[in-house]
């Protein structure tokens, strides 16, 4: 143990979690039964690096598996065992992942359980995946509290006794029981908070404010993860790259005084030197090893022209490899490398960026995805895959030696800002990279800024809304570095990161601006339902509706003796099958704020699944304790509501615990509407700005888990609903995320352009243009004079589209040459 004294100006805290004991369930047997495991231990079960190096058997007599049940909040939404009432926020997802993870293992004859109180699947894409583990994996859901496990005489077996939705007593015996537990903050953790002087609140989570999600009670420490609050991967991410951003304002006069530039790397010439390929072919666990004889494409690798090297790794991208893989190179003089492992979208920076750090161009590398095109779709066929495999490493092999060493320009950085949207999340970040220091311009389509914020009566945990947005927008307004364009489209976007060139119609006028980033966070709205009588008497409102009618007093409020709420409308639906993540909370904030305005008035929820995740299960455990009362009901049962001509309201839904129909007579009706984008704004700015929509509309990031505020196109970020539905605290925590990576860009003084980029041969070129309609990035433009087409590489990005579409061949993809790729079709023609 070492001492180090440290001289900062601030402190961000990402201490983690850790696991919740379930040994204090002596029903559930943990610690007792051989076969009942924490999610965690499965996780490592499944894990290549695990105790069974992948392969699924069960601890007490390492039998594979039959049947497997999950059990979920273990230690989550809990006064009784643990003084956990909060929802843990990942459990319902996990344990949704290892149930069909563990087919992929055990085959689809395993059989998966899981035990439920409610579904949380919230996030982006999480509904879909819980759907498809229905639909398509078989994973089998049963809404029930299991109170107990019991072992099976003279077995490891474990029976569990669980009540049908149906009032039934039904028994199943498994051979397994993984226990879904929740997440909890280490004593360690709390030890640190006290050191350090900051605020512990409910759950002894780090207190922070909705509108400031990731600064602690203490200015300068700031903190992010689940440390803040029961959370997932892109939430983490997010809030990380926030408290970022927090601390570059604070510390933005200290700027650079500190910093030490990285060695210049010198580049070894190999222009002139035969090809001598290496080629590391990786298991990744048991990913692509579990279906593939890695072995023997291993060996095969050795037999292939120009190839001197050969090695295996388990995993080719760990740090200990990385290292391994530069002494490689300079040893057996290597001037070219394959990696036979996964995506190259994922991990081709990672290979490119250790051939640099050994004197290598970066562009002298190929990777040949053996898993996701080969063990991944092949999982049931490993000869066929592993025969792949070899044909997949030989064309990689006859690609590379035929690479050269490719060139990238460098290209002076706009030190400025573009944000479009002036809602919570646009300000949020316009003011984020304005505290740094940069110009920033924002573009609102409106007349005035506060966008969905003007709506919103206050936040989950009841804190006041429009006191914090008056502030908000009276700082963007006061803000020196902010420039803020009200009644604003967005007409034309050229220009690539760093260098960007924008149009906009200001009231008619257009203005031209340029900026090196831009931030997209147009937000997004409610959507007006065509059901449940909406539109067709006033005492029928949306969400946002009521919050406005409470804070007005309306007297259809005020006189009003019995509310009904109906959850869903419009989400987890076929057109629309994705949950909009606030409505559950929403709802039960307005339920409480009836309540205190009339104790008396009965309230009643209508729901499929109650989704307040986090700390937010406070509302719902509040909400019960008032009397608020939750009928559940399915897709295939929805309320019946009827208008009568007197205006009086009547609901009816079947109730899931007495097992028959109830007519409900509400003084006033609100429907938790989905949240949609706005579908022409969306796309239009999509276009501009050459940046993907998702299948329902909403802004698709880079990657979901570790890129969630990216877009691919490089310079673009996005923030708030535009990207899906969240709440207020997380709108502020990514437009904050959104500032901080862009920001990474602004703070250079030059960017790398080019490299994997088209060029014109223009002795070839026949001026038809296909190349110039076809191009997505509006790289290629037609020189009239000379009439032929011409490539800007800073705007390229190495598609390929032009390449393909060009019939005179006039066009070659640097790095993916047609010699390259004639080279790859003939070996793969030779199988």
């Amino acid at each position: 143990e070492k001492t180090f004294t440290l001289d900062v100006g601030a402190v961000i805290l990402a201490p983690g979690f850790e696991s919740f004991d379930p040994s204090v369930y002596d029903t559930y047997g943990y610690g007792r039964l051989a076969n009942v495991m924490t999610a965690m231990e499965f996780e490592r079960l499944l894990s290549a690096s695990g105790p069974t190096m992948g392969h699924l058997v069960r601890p007490s007599d390492h039998k594979e598996p039959k049947k497997i049940a999950w059990l979920q909040c273990v230690g989550s939404r809990d006064i009784h065992h643990c003084d956990h009432g909060y929802c843990s926020a990942v459990c319902c997802m996990y344990a949704i992942k290892e149930a069909v993870i563990a087919k992929e293992h055990a085959g689809k004859d395993l059989e998966t359980t899981i035990f439920y109180m409610d579904m949380r699947t919230p996030g982006k894409d999480f509904e879909r995946y819980y759907e498809r583990a229905q639909r398509e994996r078989g994973v089998r859901f049963i809404r029930s509290r299991v109170h107990s496990v019991e072992r099976v005489p003279e077995t490891d077996d474990l029976a569990i006794q669980y009540v049908m939705e149906d009032g039934s007593v039904v028994e199943d015996v498994f051979n397994l029981v993984v226990l879904s537990v929740g997440l909890q903050v280490s004593q360690d953790t709390v030890k640190l908070a006290e050191t350090l002087g900051i605020e512990i609140g409910d759950g002894r989570f780090a207190a922070t404010s909705p509108f400031e999600p990731v600064q602690t009670s203490r200015p300068g420490v700031y903190v992010c993860g689940v440390f803040q609050g029961p959370k997932d991967i892109p939430l983490s991410v997010m809030e990380a790259s926030a408290a970022a951003a927090d601390s570059a304002a604070l510390l933005a006069p200290a700027r650079n005084t500190l910093t030490q530039k990285p060695p210049i790397l010198t580049e070894k010439d190999v222009t002139a030197e035969e090809p001598r390929v290496g080629v590391f072919v990786c298991h990744c666990g048991v990913n692509i090893a579990g279906v593939i004889d890695v072995e023997a494409v291993a060996e095969y690798a050795k037999t292939l022209p120009s190839v001197v090297y050969v090695e295996r790794n388990l995993f080719t991208c760990a740090q200990g490899t990385q290292d391994k893989m530069k002494q490689v190179i300079a040893e057996h003089n290597l001037n070219r490398v394959v990696v036979a492992a996964c995506s190259p979208r994922t991990h081709e920076p990672l290979f490119q960026e250790t051939l640099k750090q050994a004197g290598l161009n970066k562009y002298l590398f190929e990777m040949a995805n053996i898993r996701n095109q080969g063990s991944w779709v092949h999982m049931n066929e490993p000869e066929a895959a592993t025969e792949k495999a070899k044909d997949m490493v030989r064309m990689a092999v006859a690609k590379v030696t035929l690479q050269q060493p490719l060139s990238e320009i460098q290209l002076n950085v706009t030190k400025s800002g573009l944000v479009v949207g002036g809602g919570i999340a646009g300000m949020t970040a316009a003011l984020a990279l304005a505290d740094q220091g940069y110009p920033v311009t924002l573009v609102e389509r409106k007349d005035m800024l506060g966008g969905h914020g003007r709506k919103l009566y206050s936040t989950w945990d009841g804190q006041p809304l429009a006191p914090y947005l008056d502030e908000l927008i009276a700082r963007v307004m006061e803000h020196p570095q902010v420039t803020v364009l009200t009644n604003a489209l967005i007409r034309d976007v050229q220009g690539f990161v760093g260098n960007f060139h924008t149009v906009v119609d200001v009231g008619g006028s257009l203005k031209e601006i340029d900026h090196g980033v831009a931030i997209l966070a147009i937000g997004a709205h409610s959507l007006k339902p065509t059901e449940y009588g909406y539109g067709h008497s006033d005492r029928i409102f949306l969400n946002l509706d009521l919050d406005r009618a409470i804070s007005e007093g309306d007297p259809r409020i005020a006189n009003a003796n019995s509310a009904v709420f109906i959850q869903c409308v419009g989400s987890r639906e076929p057109q629309r099958p994705y949950c909009s993540r606030v409505c559950c909370s929403h709802s039960i904030e307005n339920a409480l704020r009836l309540k205190k305005l009339n104790p008396q008035m009965d309230v009643y929820v209508l729901y499929r699944d109650i989704r307040t995740f986090g700390l937010r299960e406070n509302l719902y455990k509040e909400a019960r304790a008032r009397g608020v009362l939750f009928i559940r009901f399915d897709l295939d049962n929805k309320p019946q509501v009827q208008v009568a001509s007197d205006g009086s309201l009547t609901v009816a839904v079947v109730d899931h615990v007495l097992r028959r129909p109830i007519v409900l007579k509400p003084d006033i009706l609100t429907l938790a509407s989905a949240i949609v984008m706005r579908t022409e704004e969306a796309d239009a700015l999509a276009k501009m700005f050459k940046v993907p929509l998702n299948a329902d509309g909403f802004f698709l990031e880079a990657h979901a888990k570790l890129r969630p505020v990216d877009f691919a196109t490089d310079g673009v970020f996005i923030a708030g609903l535009a990207h899906y539905p969240k709440p207020t605290e997380e709108c502020i925590a990514q437009a904050k995320a959104a500032a901080a990576r862009a920001a990474t860009v602004l703070a250079k003084d030059s960017i790398l352009a080019g490299g994997v980029a088209a060029i014109v041969n223009k002795n070839l070129c026949c001026g038809c243009q296909g190349c110039v309609q076809c191009c997505p990035f509006g790289a290629i433009s037609y020189l009239e004079q000379e009439a032929k087409c011409e490539v800007n590489q800073a705007l390229c990005k190495g598609c390929g589209t032009c390449a393909a579409t060009c019939p005179s061949e006039a066009i070659t993809l640097l790095g993916f040459s047609h010699l390259q790729l004639y080279s790859q079709i003939d070996e793969a023609l030779t199988a």
